[in-house]
């Protein structure tokens, strides 16, 4: 579907995930952006909400919504998608249980799946029980490291008045991630760094990241690296087209070693820059325009970085 085809669509967001991850945040977000906002209405009346609104709309559905039912939720998001008016997106907020646990701590609510009893009990059966929701979804935030301005920001960069007027097919997050604390949630794709050489057993480079000219030409110096960096640009070049052509509105590329501090972060670097070229991919005209995020996990856990745009959304 070309651009000015999309743009023509009203947007219907449907917002789910878990409990305690920040659903109520973004469609208030969604709310100052001009959505009708509508949360936790029951299923049955999904179809008489969006067709009785006039704008954009965005729903809020989780495990409190009456007839909460998963295999109901997902028939009726393939039943709207058929609708050739409508351009339906499922977003699903989510965090780490830790993160959630001390969220529902500091505020003393009970969780809706365990009212009763062990609140990390409840997180785990809300995943379980909404997993695939998570699947399905067209967007995963996960809010673990993401404070409300940052939220805002993320939620404002992708479904404000202007990006939907623009209509950009697809938004390109670049990861860089340390194994030993997990795989990103959110990654369509996954790569592993460790096999390059370490700067961690530089004592002068250590304590520098991949972003340090220093650290990077290190990285870079590996008679591998520049073999490994061509194959995954190769790669991209060829799924991230596909993506547009399969409808895929957001692509998360992570990449991971150690410690998520050297080799991950100067990949993800070199190839935001190389991305962000104009004609970085020839075989897709509409590569672009496509918004780059770059996102450092470890980093901006430990305060030395936070998102950014290698290349921004194209206002109007």
């Amino acid at each position: 579907m070309r651009a000015d085809e999309t743009s023509a669509l009203r947007l219907v967001l449907i917002v789910t995930g878990l409990s305690g991850a920040g659903k109520s945040s973004i469609l208030r977000i969604l709310e100052d952006l001009e959505h009708e906002v509508i949360d936790n209405a029951p299923l049955g009346m999904l179809d008489d909400i969006i067709a009785r609104a006039s704008g954009p709309v965005a729903i809020g559905v989780d495990t409190r919504t009456r007839g909460f039912n998963v295999s109901a939720l997902l028939e009726t998001l393939m039943h709207l998608r058929m609708n050739p008016e409508l351009r339906v997106e499922l977003i699903y907020a989510t965090a780490e249980e830790n993160i959630l646990l001390r969220r529902f701590t500091a505020t003393r609510r009970r969780h809706p799946l365990a009212p009763h009893s062990n609140i990390a009990e409840g997180i785990r059966e809300e995943t379980t029980l909404t997993a695939p929701l998570r699947a399905a979804a067209d967007l995963v935030i996960d809010t673990s490291d993401m404070p409300p301005p940052d939220l805002r920001q993320f939620v404002e960069s992708r479904f404000s008045p202007w990006q939907a007027i623009t209509g950009q097919g697809l938004t390109v997050t670049l990861m860089s991630f340390a194994f030993p604390a997990g795989l990103p949630r959110e990654a369509d794709i996954v790569l592993d760094a460790r096999f390059l050489q370490n700067p961690h057993y530089k004592p002068e480079l250590a304590q520098q990241t991949g972003i340090s000219p220093d650290v990077a030409n290190y990285v870079a110096q590996d008679p591998d690296y520049n073999a490994f960096f061509e194959l995954v640009l190769a790669m991209l070049k060829l799924v991230l087209p596909r993506f547009v052509r399969e409808g895929k509105k957001y692509a998360t590329i992570a990449i991971g070693c150690s410690g998520g501090m050297h080799r991950s972060v100067t990949l993800i670097e070199n190839l935001a820059r190389t991305l962000s070229e104009p004609d970085s991919i020839k075989e897709c005209k509409e590569a672009g325009q496509w918004p780059i995020m770059v996102i450092h996990r470890e980093l901006v856990r430990q305060g030395l970085s936070s998102w950014r745009w290698a290349r921004k959304p194209t206002s109007p």
